[in-house]
């Protein structure tokens, strides 16, 4: 069964991976492709049961082939049809934007934030303004109840509200080498997102829901509210809450930035160590209790046995605690591992433990297919494969061990020296095999973490072997005991666990602190990746294995800078980010990368730090020469101070005024800094860099009067000669009509340029007909946000350029857009063209 669980993944991966759903074409060509492939093991007598077929090696292996082929196609299928089934309830495009009723109870618990209450709302009944046919509408969707203007009322999960809301289709940033939310929200079952529009005509219904995941969700709820009562404003309280309920919301950036660079960002989610130790703890309880009951006068094991008492007694309190964990997909795996386990022990059945780990995987795959589109899947499942792999290779040295232990304790029992020494061997034993594991399962985990996060802690192997046993034995503990505690102990409890989380902070900060402790890399591509795994598993091979010494010779590619495809003097890539509503851009010669704007900040959507920081980090972008902000707008300035803290910026240029915060910043973190003004000039690679606004003197007006202009061009003047083709971008930040019209007065031909970043997002304040008639853009960028609340572009000016023949890209549509300029070439690449994936929704 490992081989068919193994096939079924493949299939599900595949389907992942596919822009669009199978046609009826495909569905016929998949069931053909696994009668045949199914036709043929069985042909050749394929043995599910005893993994042995008749005939030679080759017969075998074809034969298998067979059955793992057969396995994908189930597995592809299978995803297909439960995304199918997903995806069809869908919010009609009509629908959007505008204010609807809807009634329904609260599905999760509500997530406290600056703006307001998010939560998961399940529909019961919608209002249809125009009908819909037989289309499904969706049954989940994610609203905000905004908070800033009103105070919030009690919301719990399962209460019924009647809401008049306004909502939007899915919809996530799509940017290059960066995980698609949308695929968290379809894996969810989130098919529209929204916010409540009008909180005052919002109607209470009496009448809570009921059921067995409402009751789950009020004690995780209740859970949560109780940690809050107790450690209010303590700086780890988001991490007692994610130990206790497995809901990450409310860590602090500052812890998630410490687990990051210390690799144990594994420790603040429930995982399979955590169940583990819950069903050990509440089996051994059981068990112990068991033996020393007696009903009617029988000694209670005379009735059941009390080994069947506490395995499944540890299975019942996996299973609670995986609940109030939301079933995660680490605790899946635990639990269906777990589970499998103890139907083997309850039959006498002896299972291996890769046919356990075979099962988890399956299992998980059949309940959610869509995890493995999320790190945690992979981390999970490769980190208890290495731990499998070397306890296997380890197994007959173990014995030989273990035998030498038994003889030579009999031989001198009786002296006490050689009890010491027996002891001392045994735990030095115990030490090499739990270091040869957490080596193994470092090793395994580093380039999954370099592809996810693009980063390596190198540190990591030594937080790690304190870290995991100071939660597990104390902190952990500590937090269950805060749960299961009536009042008052169980602030005592919480407390506690606060307290050593925090002595372990300490510890991790300090060892943290030095620049090498995370190691930056570019993330790898799928060759790669599929070196470094055929590395990894020769070196962890048994000992005796050939070339082991070898085997680092393979992880050589995931050293290997971000392919660049154009080395040489004179070309540059200009990457406009999908930061939703606001502004970011890239701009990269041969050796040299600037960044123009940096997104949102903490004040919207945190763009900074969700986006444009871990694009830089895959894209291998660990120092930025030049750091330009156009202005004081928070949709273009929001995201510079996350930069500024995780980017080595050399220079920091900004179109701001001098007492803004971000100066200080900057010059805390080592760049030069100065202001932008018209005439400044740089060239990097032979590409030349050109500030043509605004003038040099103290900033006056509004901040888009005096935004930073930059042209990029492959020669330092712009062509008089209309027939020079010669290749420009310009990035116009938010300049409106009267700065455009002193540019086109100054000097027109220098605002020639095959690129442009549209000005202020295509609003109607800018764009004028004489300047883009000086301009003369082939291709047009519009940042936007999706439905955004300013209606960018304006619609009249998405005209005008579309008058103009121009190729346009935008990003609510198209996600990031990259544009290669060499000599005379432009190579215009759209996220959702290149990396479209079934899920994403479609351009209206």
């Amino acid at each position: 069964m490992r081989a068919v669980w193994g096939g079924f993944a493949l299939g599900v991966i595949g389907l992942q991976q596919q822009a669009v759903l199978p046609s009826w074409r495909g569905w016929l060509a998949v069931i053909a492709l696994a009668v045949a492939s199914l036709a043929w093991a069985v042909r050749l007598r394929v043995s599910l049961g005893s993994f042995s077929c008749t005939g030679d090696r080759w017969r075998a292996a074809s034969g298998w082939a067979g059955v793992w082929i057969a396995a994908a196609c189930v597995g592809f299928g299978y995803a297909a049809w439960r995304a199918d089934v997903r995806l069809a309830r869908a919010l009609p495009a009509a629908w959007e934007a505008r204010e609807l009723t809807v009634s329904g109870y609260l599905a999760s618990g509500p997530s406290l934030d600056a703006n307001g209450a998010r939560f998961l709302f399940a529909v019961e009944a919608w209002t249809k303004p125009e009908p819909v046919g037989d289309a499904r509408l969706p049954a989940t969707i994610q609203l905000l109840w905004p908070g800033r203007d009103a105070p919030l009322p009690a919301l719990e999960p399962g209460m019924r509200w009647r809401l008049p809301v306004r909502l939007k289709r899915p919809h996530g940033n799509g940017n290059f080498g960066l995980r698609d939310a949308e695929v968290a929200m379809l894996e969810r079952d989130v098919r529209a997102t929204g916010y409540v529009s009008a909180p005052r005509r919002a109607a209470r219904d009496p009448r809570d829901a009921r059921g067995l995941g409402v009751a789950i969700e009020r004690v995780r709820w209740r859970v949560h509210r109780r940690i809050d009562a107790v450690l209010a404003d303590a700086p780890h309280r988001g991490i007692v809450v994610a130990l206790a309920t497995g809901a990450q919301d409310a860590v602090t950036d500052a812890d998630w930035r410490l687990m990051r660079r210390t690799g144990t960002t594994h420790l603040i989610a429930i995982s399979g160590l955590h169940l583990a130790f819950v069903a050990a703890l509440a089996g051994g309880f059981a068990g112990a209790v068991w033996r020393r009951l007696r009903w009617r006068g029988r000694p209670a094991p005379l009735i059941a046995p009390a080994q069947t008492v506490a395995l499944w007694s540890a299975v019942i309190a996996a299973i609670a605690y995986a609940a109030l964990a939301g079933f995660n997909v680490p605790v899946q795996r635990a639990l269906w591992m777990l589970l499998a386990a103890a139907l083997a022990l309850a039959t006498g059945r002896n299972v291996a433990r890769s046919q356990t780990l075979g099962w988890a995987l399956g299992l998980v795959l059949l309940n959610d297919p869509w995890a493995v589109a999320s790190a945690g899947f992979w981390l999970s499942f490769c980190a208890v494969g290495a731990i499998l792999f070397v306890v296997a290779g380890d197994m007959p040295m173990r014995h030989h061990d273990r035998s030498f232990h038994d003889d030579d304790a009999q031989r001198g029992a009786s002296h006490l020296g050689t009890k010491l020494r027996a002891l001392c061997i045994s735990a030095g034993e115990r030490m090499r095999r739990s270091a040869r594991v957490q080596y193994a399962v470092t090793l395994a985990l580093a380039p999954i973490t370099l592809y996810w996060f693009a980063q390596m802690p190198l540190i990591g192997p030594l937080a790690n072997a304190f870290a995991i046993p100071w939660v597990s034995a104390l902190v952990t503990p500590a937090v269950l005991a805060g749960i299961v505690l009536p009042k008052p102990l169980d602030a005592f409890a919480l407390h506690a666990a606060h307290r050593l989380f925090e002595l372990l902070a300490m510890g991790l900060d300090a060892v943290a602190k030095p620049s090498w402790a995370v190691l930056h890399l570019a993330q790898p591509g799928p060759w790669a990746l599929g070196c470094a795994a055929l590395g990894i598993a020769w070196c962890l091979a048994p000992r005796g294995w050939p070339l082991r010494w070898a085997a680092p010779v393979t992880w050589l590619p995931l050293l290997l800078p971000a392919p660049f495809s154009m080395q040489s003097t004179g070309a540059f890539r200009v990457t406009a980010l999908d930061v939703g509503q606001g502004t970011s851009v890239l701009v990269e010669t041969a050796r040299h990368a600037l960044l123009f704007d940096a997104g949102p900040g903490p004040e919207s959507t945190h763009a900074g730090e969700r986006i444009v920081v871990p694009y830089l980090h895959a894209h291998g972008v660990r120092r930025l020469d030049a750091l330009m902000i156009s202005h004081d707008d928070s949709d273009h300035a929001g995201g510079a101070a996350a930069v500024l803290d995780e980017i080595r910026v050399d220079t920091f240029v900004g179109g701001l005024l001098r007492s803004h915060p971000l100066w200080d910043d900057a010059r805390g973190a080592g760049a030069a800094a100065l202001q932008c003004a018209a005439g400044q000039h740089w060239q990097w690679d032979g590409v030349d860099f050109d500030v043509l606004w605004p003038d040099a003197g103290p900033l006056s007006g509004k901040p888009n009067e005096h935004c930073c202009v930059l042209r990029v061009s492959t020669h330092a003047r712009a062509p008089a000669d209309p027939a020079d083709t010669r290749v420009a971008a310009l990035l116009a930040a938010d300049i409106e009509a009267p700065a455009e019209r002193a540019l086109l007065a100054r000097d027109s031909a220098a605002l020639h340029a095959q690129v442009l970043v549209v000005p202020h997002h295509g609003s109607r304040t800018s764009s004028t007909e004489p300047f883009l008639d000086a301009v003369g853009p082939l291709v047009a960028i519009f940042q936007v946000g999706y439905l955004n609340r300013f209606h960018h572009p304006q619609q009249g000016v998405y005209a005008r350029y579309e008058a103009r023949h121009i190729t346009l890209a935008r990003s609510d549509a198209d996600g990031a857009v990259r544009v290669e300029a060499s000599g005379t070439v432009l190579n215009v690449e759209r996220y959702r063209d290149t990396q479209r994936r079934y899920w994403m929704t479609p351009p209206e």
